[in-house]
């Protein structure tokens, strides 16, 4: 451990130190002050003898001349044990709950790196999260990282909380767990998912990280980290397979937006730094498998779009690291559609390694794709009708506008506390297949319409 008496100068939650020596990048730093008091803080920038220290803390009562400064030697690390299953701790790792201090069996570094390409096993296994919308059109895979985009004012918390309370694995032998990484927000917000998992009795089976909107920017960037580090505990050690939730990805941006600012560095696209896309990687890129280890990681980020933009750089980019993207709309929700997933510009690119035989069902793949093709005709149908009347329509527009209705309603809109099971929602898609004349199922083999559109209950 070094310590140093030459602070330059305090801007704001940024500390300069001159005249160091051997200062690496991420060191922990203790800022020591006239009365004892210890702030901590990380480097986040080195130039020659000169380090950049980024305070965790408030910089109020920091005096240049009668403070002490730290530097650790070590990055921020996070004590991992198999007890931080049902606990909730801060975006750096110290439990918030009231609860003893874990039993650590080790202090493993936040900054590991993502999964080397070599050693990745491909995403398959079916995760069920029993929500139609997603188990039946959008199939969530062991292993994949699949955002939600959601807009200002919807409620995307709702549909997170139900994704962490309802997700499993189809065998049940399998060990299970959510980590679940608040990342800026308000004290409503944490204490909602908080009250929401212990009351359905989720927190069992998750560990809680949250950052509160009031701590600092940097522990915000540190959140996400932190909640993987859990997780990457979890998957490789203790052989589980762990659902990561990062909730909201904006927030995680615009605190990286804002130290990029305090650094005075060039700014890129709507003012964020021009390695975000590098940063988000890092992040995005440690979900997975990997080759002969039981254990994998799904990530679920969550995003606000601003101005509802896809092209923002934060869904822009997102878009491009990870396997798709669950959007949400707002017209559905002013319909009353809850969740309100649009299923159209939703995606899942590795939906087929979940579905089939031994997975979801046999017939998963085929009803999917008609579904899809069917709904999207009637919504084509239903613009139609608005721009030219409902007279302008023949009988089969007509059909695949009413079919259309009834997929929301009956399908798309199940409230945010109705789990189903993927065998459910696949008989929901045959009912409403039945709305159509068998001669409008092109999509399906013969054998599975004779199974299922004729079955009887």
């Amino acid at each position: 451990m070094k310590e140093y008496k030459t602070i330059k100068e305090v801007v704001g939650p940024l500390v300069l130190v001159d005249n160091v020596e051997n200062a690496s990048y991420d060191e922990l730093v203790e800022i020591v002050l006239q009365d004892g008091v210890i702030r901590r803080g990380k480097v986040i920038m080195v130039e020659n003898s000169k380090a950049v220290v980024q305070l965790f803390e408030s910089s109020i009562g920091i005096a240049p001349s009668k403070s002490k400064v730290r530097f650790l030697s070590h990055p921020l690390t996070l004590k991992v044990g198999q007890d931080m299953l049902g606990r909730v701790f801060n975006g750096l790792g110290h439990a918030i709950d009231g609860g003893e201090d874990i039993i650590a069996e080790e202090a493993l570094d936040i900054n590991s790196s993502p999964i080397n390409p070599y050693a990745r096993d491909y995403p398959r296994e079916f995760i069920e999260t029993g929500i139609s919308a997603i188990d039946g059109l959008n199939t969530l895979v062991r292993g994949q990282k699949l955002p939600i985009f959601s807009m200002s004012g919807l409620p995307s918390q709702e549909l997170t909380m139900q994704i962490a309370r309802q997700a499993r694995l189809k065998n049940k032998n399998e060990k299970f767990a959510v980590v679940f990484s608040a990342i800026g927000i308000t004290f409503e917000e944490a204490d909602y998912y908080i009250k929401s998992l212990e009351t359905s009795g989720a927190i069992e089976k998750s560990v809680m990280f949250v950052n509160l909107a009031s701590d600092p920017a940097i522990e915000r960037l540190a959140t996400p980290k932190v909640a993987l580090t859990c997780a990457e505990y979890l998957a490789f050690t203790q052989n589980m397979n762990v659902l990561v939730i990062l909730t909201d990805m904006t927030n995680y941006c615009d605190a990286l937006r804002e130290l990029s600012s305090a650094k005075k560095e060039v700014p890129g696209r709507r003012g964020y730094p021009g390695y975000m896309y590098t940063d988000l990687a890092s992040i995005y890129e440690r979900a997975g498998r990997i080759k002969n280890r039981q254990g994998s990681i799904t990530q679920i980020p969550v995003l606000t779009m601003p101005e509802d933009d896809k092209t923002h750089p934060i869904p822009d980019l997102t878009g491009y690291i990870t396997e798709g993207q669950i959007v949400l709309s707002r017209q559905l929700y002013k319909r009353g559609v809850t969740p309100m997933i649009d299923v159209l510009s939703s995606l899942s690119r590795l939906k087929d390694k979940g579905m089939g035989e031994g997975k979801t069902r046999e017939d998963h793949s085929d009803v999917a794709n008609e579904i899809i093709r069917i709904y999207a005709s009637g919504k084509e149908s239903q613009e139609l009708s608005q721009i030219l009347g409902e007279g302008a329509l023949t009988d089969r527009d007509k059909l695949y506008a009413n079919f259309s209705v009834e997929f929301e309603n009956k399908f798309l809109s199940q409230g945010f506390y109705l789990s189903r099971s993927i065998e459910e929602t696949l008989d929901i898609m045959w009912d409403l297949l039945r709305l159509l004349p068998k001669e409008e199922i092109k999509r399906i083999k013969k054998p599975f319409i004779e199974k299922y559109l004729n079955k009887k209950d």
